[in-house]
């Protein structure tokens, strides 16, 4: 482990009148790879700055992209955070006011150790996206007991959706009911270019980790289904990394299905991009909030994406904005991008019920975290 950097002037002359966050985020900085998450932090670090407070940061790695240059970051170097942070606590003395955790595990042993070092009042934001046909039987167990056993020292939950929250209750129990809300993610909607020519062009989009969550390799047995029997003219360019990324290159393979598929890697402009596109697909298998969704359609690009998992917020509406599709149906999919290939069923203008999708806004989503931190300000 990397020695812990010297500490802030702040901190060197004693002043403790201010309040400390620790921002414990499991959550790689890439600078190819600029999110709705990357935008949060760095708001959400300003206004706390605005405020007179302070914030912590605890990223696995260190990067200067983007406003992460105006920062206080420490890096764990790629070890776990939460082992990391603890150490951090045992070798300086620093009074936190709070801490927040975005992408750690909720209800484990690491949050009944902080609070042994801490006073801090603990935030858990879940992000965490669940299995399509739910976490097994002893995994269940588990976690209802850790909920029981460690939910006690977490002071907020908090979901990014309705389905995030209620999935919180019901993983860790209804004794968390009372201290868990809802704060939806939220967007720079003006970062969006919007979709003007709906001539279709033949060219899809795949925006997401390539996890096996995402369910991409559904899309490339519809994709095989499709083409077995005929010929269509078509691209889906494919934006993302993850290790599952070469998995689905040898499905392509294996499908001789090359000519359909582009693999574009992690690029930091997607908001410029969607609009280049005709659709974007999303079958996802589990989301908690899904943001490259919510981006498509505040670009007006429509959206083919599951029923209850990638339209977890039920912003695409079937036939208006997107077409959806069961969750693993592979068939369903199929007969979605038949008829938009047989230009049976083509979407001509996706701004038709997209209100909602311009009301997540990030000034919302910051105010109201920092609302937890400072509760009379907002």
């Amino acid at each position: 482990m990397e020695p812990v950097r010297a500490l802030p002037l702040l901190y060197q002359n004693g002043m403790t009148e201010l309040k400390k966050i620790a921002a414990l985020c499991n959550y790689e900085l890439l600078p190819e790879r600029v999110g709705g998450m990357d935008y949060f932090f760095w708001q959400f670090d300003s206004k706390c700055k605005a405020n007179g407070i302070q914030v912590d940061w605890f990223f696995p790695n260190q990067s200067d992209h983007g406003e992460y240059a105006t920062l206080t970051v420490f890096d764990s170097g790629y070890e776990s955070i939460e082992n990391y942070f603890l150490n951090f606590c045992k070798t300086n003395e620093i009074t936190y006011t709070h801490i927040i955790t975005h992408f750690i595990e909720l209800c484990t042993p690491f949050f009944y150790r902080i609070k042994q070092l801490s006073k801090a009042r603990i935030i858990a934001v879940d992000h965490n996206p669940r299995p399509l046909s739910g976490y097994p039987l002893k995994k269940r167990i588990e976690k209802r007991i850790k909920g029981i056993l460690f939910s006690r020292y977490i002071a907020v939950f908090v979901g990014v959706s309705d389905f995030s929250k209620l999935e919180l209750i019901k993983e860790f129990g209804s004794q968390i009911g009372n201290k868990s809300i809802v704060i939806l993610n939220g967007l720079d909607n003006s970062k969006f270019r919007k979709k003007l020519n709906f001539e279709f062009n033949n060219k899809f989009i795949v925006a997401s980790h390539l996890r096996r969550d995402k369910g991409i390799q559904d899309l490339i047995v519809a994709v095989k289904y499709l083409t077995d029997n005929h010929e269509y003219d078509f691209l889906i360019d494919i934006y993302g990394s993850g290790y599952f990324e070469m998995e689905l290159k040898k499905m392509i393979e294996d499908y001789s299905l090359q000519k359909y598929f582009d693999f574009k890697g992690s690029v930091a402009n997607l908001n410029e991009i969607y609009c280049n596109y005709d659709y974007l697909i999303h079958p996802s298998h589990g989301e908690t909030f899904c943001y490259s969704v919510v981006e498509s359609l505040m670009c007006d690009l429509p959206v083919i994406t599951t029923k209850d998992r990638g339209n977890v917020l039920k912003l695409v509406e079937n036939n208006k904005n997107g077409f959806l599709f069961e969750a693993g149906q592979v068939n369903q999919l199929k007969e979605i991008l038949v008829e938009i290939l047989n230009n049976d069923s083509r979407l001509t203008n996706c701004s038709v019920g997209n209100k909602k999708v311009n009301t997540l806004t990030l000034v919302t989503m910051v105010d109201h975290h920092l609302a937890l931190v400072l509760p009379n300000k907002f």
